[in-house]
């Protein structure tokens, strides 16, 4: 059983926020391979389903962004599952906005949501999609700026950026992460 986890915050208020990339790109793949994500479970919204031969569980935390882990671990328990088959796709703002990076281990880069699950999980090692958000104006709040829309002006990369994590997923399904870290860092 493989295992994404997508970041963001629950509710309304925060859809299509930069800081929910994570819940759009898992809902976009849920929706490529008809996987309904509505079984409360682990302080989560979970979804199942079968992609290329291979179980995958979609996993989209309910605790708020800064308490990721908790669902993490939570599932974790429950399904004795293997941190080794889990892919959590988030925001980035060290990456461009429109553009991936993946990778399977390091520090947290300031993002609470992975603080939290290298918390609960007390390791550093897990695989990752960090999808680019850009950093804001200088003199701009932080916060403030994951917690706005994308504009309108990013349309078109974030329909891309989310067809390429997309697209990465699925790789990374039927292939090692190293390989998939390969072909998708560009």
């Amino acid at each position: 059983m493989k295992w994404i986890v997508g970041l963001g915050n629950p509710g309304t208020t925060y859809q299509g926020t930069r800081h929910n990339i994570g819940f759009m790109a898992v809902d976009a793949f849920a929706k490529r391979h008809g996987i309904n994500i509505t079984q409360s479970k682990c302080k989560a919204l979970i979804g199942e389903g079968n992609v290329a031969g291979t179980k995958v569980v979609l996993i989209k935390p309910m605790t708020y962004m800064n308490l990721s882990g908790e669902s993490v671990r939570g599932f974790m328990d429950y399904y004795k599952a293997d941190l080794a088959d889990m892919i959590v796709v988030y925001d980035d703002l060290d990456t461009e906005c429109g553009r991936i990076r993946l990778r399977y281990q390091g520090s947290a880069g300031g993002h609470n949501g992975i603080k939290s699950i290298i918390a609960h999980t007390g390791t550093q090692v897990f695989n990752r999609v960090r999808m680019g958000i850009s950093r804001p104006q200088p003199g701009m709040n932080i916060a403030d700026y994951v917690l706005a829309n994308f504009p309108r002006s990013e349309g078109d990369q974030v329909k891309a950026m989310i067809e390429d994590t997309c697209d990465s997923l699925e790789f990374a399904l039927k292939n090692p992460f190293d390989q998939t870290m390969a072909k998708f860092n560009r």
